[in-house]
């Protein structure tokens, strides 16, 4: 007997609303893809009598699919639906625009009532080809505002803008516009200039575009003018490199100043080659950028010239000039040196001009210092080379100026040889504990020299048990202790330099004490026990054992009995150790 299902589509069924818990309330997918109506039904166990899916859109409902006992597909949905009837889902394929509408599904179960639901399927263009636009390119820091657009396909578009991987939200100086797609910045600064990417997205999709960067013209600023070398006074015939730098973009243009009057010269270096007194006064340098139209000019820097003659002639090569030109000094004093020295000094407001008549006097070398001295006439300085100890003394001095003044004065010298060949030998290397002395002696080339003992990292002083005598060169230590052992280094000095050992380390024999036996107190018959003896000494303790008082034949620190048995009760000793069996 057949059974025949009638299913009537009703307006409302069981008093479900919208979506109705069977399937997703609403949809989104994109043109060209597919989307699949999942119920949250689980597979009966008989299968459901009759499942119809239909399309609504513009108050016309058109069927996709009717199934029974056989399935009837809708024209424009054949090839295009994978039905599922165990959990009566629909899957729609190849998706056009036209399929966005409601979607509804009414289910007649073999047990209980019929189920419906309703689910809106939006239909999207995904979101290609985004491209960011500027408005201009020709920007200039504070002066400027550019609007960026960005462009995509796809449908139902959402706009999301960055500068680097930060979010630009609109605030003072910053809009957005155009459903977000608009991006302008108003008086723009360097630091505008990106790179700007633009995210654009819908419900299914998104992309973004390529980065943009803004080139923003700034400046001049910072502009900064450095000399070199750098020199409070330049000696006439010297060479002077002016640089000149400021922060700008494109780089600046640079023009050049003297005391305020601009020179033929530009670039952002001036080279001052053999400089004369008519080139001294205040060089400053002009900074342009030719986009943003602006100047700035550097601090001024004073260049001021010195002349030096003699007899009112330049110098010859025999003089030379130190500390920027001020100091003139001779490399070989000769008695055509003496004559009228004048030094002139000029900057943009006044020059002056100062003189000295220099007389050069010349007498008797002894032959013992010959060639061993350096005078300076004009300031006096003698300079005495090679040094020995009998150079020691009193140096007197008696000048006589060009006015015939009488000048005097005395100094002392002390001449001393550096302390070389530090070393530390002991009086004997055989020591006992407590009834051993012993005596350290440090010996060292030099003069006037002395002497710091050291152990360890302490400094060594004279104490009972601790003498310390020729001038500090030897340490005696009376009944040394383990505790002497060092190590001990001597630090040589003069008033020149210092010197210091190698490190000693002494070794001194002790002991043997804290001897003590280490076993068992009993042994089971048969079994192997083993005493062990141990005894604080340098160099090492020897053992042997007595049992019961007696010599026995066993030497070392071990005592081993491989089986015990009755005869072996009793009691073992070494030196100070007692083991009771």
């Amino acid at each position: 007997m057949e059974t025949a299902v009638v299913l009537l589509i009703l307006g409302v069924i069981s008093g479900l609303s919208h979506g109705a818990g069977v399937i997703p309330d609403l949809l989104n997918a994109a043109v060209g893809g597919s989307v699949t109506f999942t119920t949250t039904l689980t597979p009966p166990e008989r299968p459901f009598l009759a499942v119809s899916w239909t399309f609504v859109t513009n108050g016309s409902t058109t069927n996709i699919i009717t199934s029974t006992s056989s399935d009837i597909v809708g024209p424009v949905y054949q090839d295009r639906i994978t039905f599922i009837r165990s959990t009566a889902s629909l899957e729609l394929r190849n998706l056009v625009l036209s399929d966005r509408g409601e979607y509804r599904v009414n289910i007649v179960p073999d047990v209980g009532a019929a189920l419906t639901g309703d689910s809106r399927l939006e239909i999207y263009l995904p979101v290609s080809n985004v491209v960011v636009t500027p408005n201009t390119t020709d920007l200039s820091e504070f002066s400027s505002s550019v609007s960026l657009s960005c462009s995509s396909s796809g449908s139902s578009l959402s706009f999301l803008w960055l500068n680097g991987s930060s979010e630009v939200s609109a605030s003072e100086g910053v809009q957005l516009g155009d459903g977000g797609s608009t991006l302008t910045i108003v008086s723009v600064t360097r630091y505008d200039e990106g790179p700007f990417t633009c995210r654009v997205s819908n419900p299914v999709s998104n992309a973004k575009s390529a980065p943009v960067s803004l080139s923003i013209n700034f400046g001049p600023e910072n502009t900064n003018l450095i000399l070199s070398p750098s020199k409070e006074y330049y000696e006439e015939g010297s060479n002077i490199i002016l640089s000149c730098s400021a922060d700008s973009r494109p780089a600046a243009l640079f023009h050049w100043a003297l005391n305020g009057s601009l020179l033929s010269d530009t670039g952002p270096e001036l080279r001052l080659n053999n400089i004369q007194m008519r080139q001294s006064g205040n060089y400053s340098c002009q900074a342009h950028n030719s986009k943003t139209l602006r100047y700035q000019t550097s601090q001024p820097s004073l260049v001021t010239v010195l002349e030096w003659r003699k007899d009112g002639s330049p110098l010859n090569n025999d003089i030379t000039l130190h500390d920027e030109g001020r100091l003139l000094s001779f490399s070989a004093l000769k008695r055509t040196d003496r004559g009228e020295y004048s030094c002139k000094v000029s900057n943009p407001i006044s020059s002056e001009e100062a003189k000295y008549n220099m007389v050069v006097n010349f007498g008797f070398v002894s032959p013992a210092y010959k060639r061993r001295i350096s005078l300076n006439t004009t300031t006096g300085y003698l300079e005495l080379r090679d040094l020995t100890l009998s150079d020691s003394g009193v140096y007197t001095v008696d000048i006589t100026t060009h006015t015939d003044k009488q000048l005097n004065g005395s100094i002392s010298l002390e001449v001393y040889a550096p302390p070389l060949a530090v070393s530390i030998a002991p009086n004997t290397t055989d020591l006992l504990e407590f009834s051993s002395s012993v005596s350290l002696s440090c010996s060292s080339s030099g003069s006037s020299l002395s002497f710091l003992w050291l152990n360890g990292s302490s400094e060594v002083s004279a104490s009972e048990g601790v003498q310390l005598g020729d001038g500090g060169s030897t340490l005696t230590i009376v009944s040394v202790t383990r505790y002497d052992q060092g190590p001990f280094r001597c630090n040589v000095s003069n008033p020149i330099g210092h010197g210091i050992s190698h490190p000693l380390t002494l070794n001194i024999s002790y002991g043997p004490e804290k001897a003590s036996i280490v076993g068992p107190s009993s042994a089971e018959i048969g079994t192997v026990t083993l005493l062990y003896c141990s005894a604080t000494s340098v160099p090492a303790a020897t053992f042997s054992w007595l049992f019961n008082g007696n010599q026995t034949d066993v030497h070392g620190a071990a005592y081993v009995i491989p089986s015990s048995s009755s005869s072996d009760y009793g009691k073992y000793t070494w030196g100070y150790c007692t083991k009771l069996g």
